[in-house]
């Protein structure tokens, strides 16, 4: 079978979707070129250059390029050693009418870079609904357990109680601030089309087409900017768009990463804590040694590649720095690799946030057997206040509270036993006064506090406010723009 014996990049292979990979492929990125000689052969005809509608249809005739025309531009490539010059050859041939005037002024950035402005687009255009379905569904989770009570951790170690509602607003918030990273960055990138600015950012090739009518030249980049589906060109630009817009693309994809991590490993913990477990299907394994294994890999393969991710930030940050004067082609290599990875890479991280918080399970009894092994010991202030109130000297209650937690702490360490320290209050005559109040003082639901309230607050709020352009993501447990 043909490509088994080369490498193949497990993102394509393993990980993310038909259409990301597809915004990336080499169809969809010559094809792009091709149509951006469209818009450019139009815009010139309808500023009076002389140019046939014949040609500008041949063009559009033959805008997508076929499986044959791809041998044909490589054998060109192999002698011209030049990618776009081969293609313009290729194109030629396919639209003869239009072979004399094809790229007319334009130079290789013309189509390479406007065309990678258009890929990054539309690949942020996938990534969005994606990214507020899984903000959907971890709202409707959330909403679901807003008041189930768990322990809180801080440190690494146990603290008050919060809910598996409450922790999961946090993953919405994160995911929130990346919604909004990534529209911005979306939007920005409609005002900063390189269009036509010739080889060193003058526009004086346009300038000669047009017998110095500036006019002229500013109103075909509007042309052909708009006809891209971009509102502005970029004003002033080398050669190259400037490579500080990969370096600002490139770290809210970043920022979103990390966010990745983060969500990945509180998932991770909880699955070791047996309180939570990402889906687990009927056949799945998960050893090939220990067949009774559960292993979270899914939110593994999660910290794995939004680790990943987070990497390419510094590939767009080292390229943009390491530019010279008008432009310098040491960025060519690695943008053909951190720009389409890094879509690949945070597409792949969507499909197992959308599978997992899909999916989510949830064990009550577990997380209140790990609640009962701890809320004696944070239950014991409200004890003190309580005794207090019936006439009790604090400090004579702070004292037997002291003794007890202490004995009782000795049989969960040293004697692997569970937490017995309510038992040993309810046999104690001093705590008489408030025995028929203490299922009260250590019922678990009120220790959260207002969880119940904030995250009805967040998803009614926020939430609804950031999705509410994304129409058929809908706050009710389904994932329609995204399976």
């Amino acid at each position: 079978m043909a490509g088994l014996d080369q490498y193949q990049n497990p993102l394509n292979s393993r990980y993310c979707s038909k259409e990301m990979q597809y915004v990336f492929s080499p169809r969809n990125r010559f094809s792009t070129w091709r149509q951006l000689w469209v818009y450019l052969a139009e815009s010139e005809r309808e500023l009076g250059l002389d140019i046939s509608q014949e040609a500008i249809q041949q063009l559009k005739d033959h805008v997508r390029i076929e499986d044959s025309e791809f041998d044909t531009a490589a054998i060109e490539e192999k002698r011209r050693r030049h990618d776009v010059m081969a293609h313009v050859h290729t194109y030629g041939l396919a639209a003869p009418l239009a072979a004399g005037i094809l790229h007319w002024g334009a130079t290789s950035c013309y189509v390479t870079d406007n065309a990678d402005l258009i890929f990054l687009r539309d690949a942020l255009n996938l990534l969005l609904p994606k990214l507020a379905t899984v903000i959907s569904l971890l709202s409707d989770f959330a909403i679901k357990h807003k008041a189930l009570p768990c322990l809180g951790y801080t440190h690494g170690q146990p603290a008050q109680l919060v809910t598996v509602g409450k922790r999961t607003s946090l993953w919405i918030t994160d995911l929130l601030y990346d919604l909004r990273n990534l529209e911005r960055t979306r939007d920005d990138l409609l005002q900063v089309f390189r269009g036509v600015k010739g080889t060193t950012g003058t526009q004086a090739s346009f300038l000669t087409i047009f017998k110095g009518d500036h006019s002229k030249v500013e109103e075909l980049d509007d042309l052909v900017t708009k006809k891209a589906g971009f509102l502005e060109p970029e004003i002033s630009t080398s050669q190259t768009y400037s490579r500080k817009i990969d370096v600002d693309v490139l770290h809210s994809l970043v920022s979103f990463g990390a966010t990745c991590e983060r969500i990945g490993g509180d998932i991770r913990h909880l699955a070791m804590f047996k309180e939570l477990e990402e889906p687990f299907e009927a056949e799945q394994i998960g050893s090939s040694a220990m067949a009774y294994k559960r292993d979270p890999m899914r939110s593994e393969r999660l910290c794995s590649l939004g680790r990943k991710l987070r990497n390419f930030g510094g590939d767009a940050e080292q390229t943009y720095a390491a530019q010279w004067l008008e432009r310098s082609l040491d960025d060519s290599a690695i943008r053909r690799i951190s720009l389409p990875e890094s879509f690949l890479c945070a597409d792949a991280c969507l499909q197992l946030l959308n599978n997992i918080s899909s999916g989510m399970v949830v064990y009550p009894a577990v997380i209140q057997r790990r609640i009962n092994a701890e809320l004696p010991f944070m239950a014991t202030e409200n004890i003190i206040m309580a005794l207090v109130e019936k006439g009790v000297s604090r400090q004579e209650a702070h004292e037997q509270i002291r003794v007890l937690s202490h004995e009782s702490g000795a049989v969960v360490k040293q004697e692997g036993k569970d937490n017995d320290l309510i038992d040993r209050i309810k046999t104690n005559p001093f705590f008489d006064p408030i025995i028929k109040d203490l299922d009260a003082l250590t019922d678990p639901r009120t220790f959260i506090g207002r969880c119940p309230e904030i995250v009805e607050k967040l998803v009614n709020t926020k939430v609804k406010k950031a999705l509410v352009k994304y129409g058929d993501v809908k706050l009710n447990g389904t994932a329609e723009l995204y399976v």
